[in-house]
């Protein structure tokens, strides 16, 4: 007897199979989706599930230096960070990983080694994605040989809007084989994608093709992470999940800035997809600032005084 297709193997068959699934989704009622992120935006959070909160977000962190001034010694700098968030209290969590350019992966993957800090290197062209596809998998490879055990590539956005929608799951899959078995994150770009309807279907489509992750942005366009946004990624991965049986995680990037955004996330998170997805394997939050709005706010929760941006270290 042969084997069973795969999921989804009759809706990538083509071009138009995978544009008539794309385009047959639910269409996104933009209003519903902005009043119930918000409405979840409220919710009170009491002081023992505050302190949870933000040490469980601080273990979501991806601290992330994605510059052209970057150096090794900032890299080594970020990765001590890392692994020791607050060098004044011990008990802070750890971040889930160091994110950076695949020529620094080397020298995080050495800063970070035996600690349990993944590095994760951006790669594709980042952040634009406008190059061959040859030399977007030679960039995985050479982070993937450099060390990353993760790998946050972009689609193709282009592609995507001119409705090339086959091309881009390609080229998903494409990386996902390069990429061996650092795990992929699939970034969007959603600020580019302009409509709901078209986050849904990046969504689906990063899922069918073998993403472990699903992202909203690079961090380097006017609109990130939204909780509208984020909403809607985490209800395609409940879906998903319901529909196929496998799970995949998702990585709201770019303007999350306090630890009031990151606790709002959380809240969706949990009122969304669910508590499975509480956890760092499953959740992450892509951010260079967060992590010391987490630590100052965990300092004032211990002692009882708000120490101030001082009291943590700037890299």
């Amino acid at each position: 007897m042969p084997p069973p297709a795969p999921p989804f193997a009759d809706v990538t068959a083509s071009d138009s199979s995978l544009r008539r699934f794309l385009h047959g989704l639910p269409g996104v009622d933009a209003v519903g989706l902005e009043a119930r992120a918000a409405s979840l935006g409220t919710r009170s959070v009491k002081t023992t599930a505050k302190a949870y909160a933000i040490d469980l977000a601080i273990s979501m962190i991806d601290l992330t230096t994605l510059e052209g001034s970057d150096t090794a010694g900032k890299v080594r700098s970020l990765a001590g960070k890392a692994m020791n968030p607050d060098p004044t209290d011990r008990t802070a969590p750890r971040t889930a990983a160091l994110c950076v350019y695949p020529d620094m992966a080397a020298t995080a993957a050495a800063a970070l080694k035996g600690s349990g800090v993944k590095v994760a290197s951006v790669a594709t062209a980042f952040p634009a994605g406008r190059a061959s596809l040859e030399v977007k998998l030679a960039d995985t490879r050479d982070a993937v040989a450099a060390g990353a055990d993760e790998i946050d590539m972009v689609i193709d956005r282009g592609a995507f809007l001119a409705g090339h929608f086959l091309k881009v799951y390609e080229e998903i899959r494409a990386v996902k084989e390069a990429a061996g078995a650092a795990r992929l994150k699939v970034i969007f770009e959603t600020g580019e994608l302009s409509t709901y309807d078209n986050i849904r279907r990046a969504s689906w489509l990063g899922m069918i093709a073998g993403a472990d992750f699903i992202k909203t942005s690079t961090g380097k366009v006017g609109v990130n992470a939204t909780p509208a946004n984020t909403l809607l990624m985490l209800e395609a991965v409940r879906d998903f999940r319901a529909q196929t049986g496998v799970q995949i995680g998702v990585k709201p990037a770019g303007g999350i800035r306090t630890s009031k955004d990151a606790i709002k996330f959380l809240v969706l998170v949990n009122e969304t997809a669910g508590a499975d997805w509480l956890d760092n394997h499953w959740f992450r939050f892509g951010a260079s600032s967060l992590l010391n709005d987490l630590l100052m706010q965990r300092q004032r929760l211990a002692t009882g005084r708000y120490s101030g941006p001082d009291y943590v270290t700037v890299d």
